[in-house]
């Protein structure tokens, strides 16, 4: 066991450990302003629990979780369960039906469906990338991220829909997938885009789209949004203006300062100098991650980490995108710092998977 864990890559813990530590600590400036600290210690207790699976799985063989297709298949079931069973046993929140409630804890299926689908296409592809030049293997690979797509898609999260598809479409570049195949699924995805927008979007999702393109459209509503992130990343300077004195953070003109716009709460107390760090703490993970391509010596890990880390990267781009005004807001937090038990302990897992491949490559 002492063995075991002296042979971890804690550069990669450290980075995962000091980004949740940033999240805390504007979590706690920001209950400042509320008033209210229930989150910010239901947050120290999904960090434990995190923690805690993460080392557990850093200890499973990963290749009994690749040779094993009845578990990866079972787990698939699952979440797609879960996700059908939201339409019934949810509570509507804003709009929508996303989020189990047990008590003072809400449990999001999506996140570890994220995971197990990355699991799922790994396992998949590792076993027939030498036939990738053969359409079916895409269009069957396609139809296990439809499914829970489709469940996601309605409750409504189109925000996690792009995550999915964008995670789908990496493995499938890394898998070897044909130049001519890439460009049908491009043009079939810009058919779906288009149809979903005349017929499967609603009005409101329209509407941050639209005022994305043209916030002066609704400068006191979607647009407000955007217009108060901006003025609190612009306000932070370079050392920001300390945590508790940020006057959009503190005063409720940042909507969601510890989910959605957590990155402008912490742009507008810790300053240039606070998201530097941020960034930097965000490139160690990512290239621990990704350097299990370079040194591992099968196909599954290779696309397991691709996998997990574009879900990652793509995640940090949307976040900060919407936090810049850049991108609409579609409702993506931020890996690790945002408040959420659910994003931060699936996040953990996938980083156990990660350890546990290095620790065996």
């Amino acid at each position: 066991m002492g063995n075991h864990f002296g042979s971890l890559d804690w550069i990669l813990i450290l980075a995962a450990l000091l980004l949740v530590g940033m999240g805390l600590l504007s979590l706690y400036s920001s209950s400042l302003g509320q008033g209210d600290f229930l989150n910010f210690k239901k947050q120290l207790i999904f960090l434990s629990i995190g923690f805690f699976l993460m080392m557990v799985v850093s200890l499973v063989d990963w290749r009994q979780i690749k040779n094993d297709p009845f578990f990866i298949f079972l787990l698939y079931f699952l979440c797609c369960l879960l996700l059908f069973m939201l339409f019934f046993f949810a509570p509507e929140i804003r709009g929508t039906k996303s989020w189990y409630r047990i008590g003072p804890v809400s449990l999001d299926p999506i996140e570890p469906t994220k995971i197990v689908l990355i699991l799922l296409l790994a396992k998949y592809f590792s076993l027939r990338h030498v036939e990738m030049y053969r359409i079916r293997h895409i269009l069957l690979s396609g139809f296990y991220i439809a499914l829970p797509s489709f469940l996601i898609f309605f409750q409504p999260n189109l925000g996690s829909v792009m995550i999915l598809i964008l995670v789908w479409i990496a493995i499938l570049v890394l898998s070897g997938i044909k130049l001519r195949h890439f460009l049908i699924l491009t043009l079939c995805g810009l058919l779906v885009l288009i149809f979903s927008w005349q017929f499967l979007l609603k009005e409101y999702q329209k509407e941050r789209v639209l005022s994305f393109v043209m916030p002066e459209l609704q400068p006191q509503g979607i647009g407000w949004s955007h217009q108060q992130a901006k003025i609190a990343i612009g306000s932070g300077g370079i050392f920001g203006k300390g945590i508790g004195q940020g006057t959009q953070t503190q005063y409720g003109f940042l909507p969601e300062p510890q989910t959605d716009f957590i990155f402008s709460a912490l742009a507008e107390e810790t300053g240039l100098f606070g998201i530097s760090f941020l960034f930097l703490l965000f490139s160690i993970l990512i290239w621990r991650i990704l350097r299990v391509c370079l040194f591992s010596q099968s196909n599954f890990p290779r696309l397991f980490s691709i996998g997990f880390g574009v879900l990652l990267i793509s995640q940090i781009f949307i976040h900060i995108g919407m936090n810049l005004g850049i991108l609409p807001i579609i409702g993506i937090s931020l890996p690790l710092v945002s408040y959420g038990g659910s994003s931060l302990i699936s996040t953990y897992i996938g980083l156990g998977l990660i350890l546990a491949i290095l620790k065996k490559p």
